[in-house]
């Protein structure tokens, strides 16, 4: 059985830990504080209990996923014959060069060294450490354990093998991975994330819309669209010519908000250029209506879902 070490025990190594032991790797879990590994073994319990709870684990598979997750009593025992490993320290630039420069000078040296971090470069803290190569960012959504998103996020220096390592194992734990070409402040999911709490505070601190109606707009509208497919592949499906067709159409029209700076961001160009050929070989144009016919299907059964689950407005 394949081997990952998770260093720090918080929510985000938890969840880590969770998702790791589920696809059966063996999981070694170490934290300098003896406080945070007692709460991490107590929470590790119910976490899994909840997962079999709602069937995305076989209950009669809990114990052996549990069995999986263990405490090392050092970080050398932890590091072990480990594969690839999750780092999850503070959001602290000097307190992640630490940590790494002490794993780099104890794992072999093709080993992953992932970071957890929501913003942080790791050519911020990596740049002046040997093992640099094999530095990145793997930055999941919390909890890691039931959002499937990973952003991964290589230095100038990173290996390429290591980024397709890191990959494989991601995907082998049924991750959907976010693979960066180069790094950016924010990553990909932040950055949106970002874009849309900008304008959120902006309305509701203007009175145009109350919190409560402004939740219910992404609650109720984007978010159920977004959640079985994202924007990009949402305005392919809302135009009978595909992106490059709701661009033409609408475009100048989000120009017209004067919502943010569209000025360096030609929309058409990137919709002929980059977002037409992409998404037309995932949905060709002819096969659009069928498509949206499907869309429609999974709108339904997700709606189907909230109501039974009690969630019928923002508020849950």
């Amino acid at each position: 059985m394949e081997k990952i070490a998770i260093i720090g025990t918080g929510l985000i190594g938890q969840g880590w830990a969770a998702v790791f032991a589920q696809a059966g790797f063996e999981v070694a879990m170490y934290d300098s504080s003896q406080k945070a590994v007692e709460r991490a073994l107590m929470a590790m319990e119910k976490r899994i209990a909840d997962l079999a709870e709602f069937d995305l684990i076989k209950l009669s598979d809990a114990p052996q996923v549990l069995q999986r997750i263990t405490v090392a009593d050092s970080l050398e025992e932890a590091l072990d014959d480990a594969i690839y490993i999750q780092e999850n320290g503070p959001e602290n630039v000097d307190i992640k060069k630490e940590i790494t420069l002490e794993l780099d000078a104890i794992a072999a040296d093709d080993v992953p060294i992932g970071s957890s971090t929501s913003g942080i470069s790791a050519s911020r803290y990596c740049k002046d450490i040997a093992g640099r190569y094999r530095c990145l960012v793997v930055h999941p959504i919390n909890p890691p354990h039931l959002h499937p998103a990973v952003e991964i996020v290589p230095t100038p220096w990173t290996d390429q093998s290591i980024v397709s390592k890191v990959n494989d194992v991601m995907i082998k734990c049924r991750r959907e991975t976010i693979v960066l070409s180069e790094e950016i402040d924010g990553f990909v999911v932040n950055r949106l994330q970002g874009a849309l709490l900008e304008e959120a505070f902006r309305l509701v601190g203007s009175g145009i819309v109350s919190a409560e109606d402004l939740d219910k707009a992404i609650c109720d509208g984007l978010g159920l669209r977004w959640s079985i497919m994202g924007p990009m592949q949402t305005i392919h499906l809302n135009a009978p010519g595909g992106v490059t067709d709701y661009v033409a159409r609408y475009g100048e029209m989000y120009r017209g908000f004067g919502i943010g700076p569209y000025d360096d961001v030609d929309w058409a160009n990137i919709a002929k250029e980059k977002l037409g050929p992409e998404l037309s070989q995932r949905t060709p144009i002819a096969e659009i209506p069928e498509a949206q016919i499907a869309r429609d299907r999974k709108l339904m059964a997700l709606l189907r879902h909230k109501k039974q689950a009690g969630v019928e407005t923002s508020k849950q």
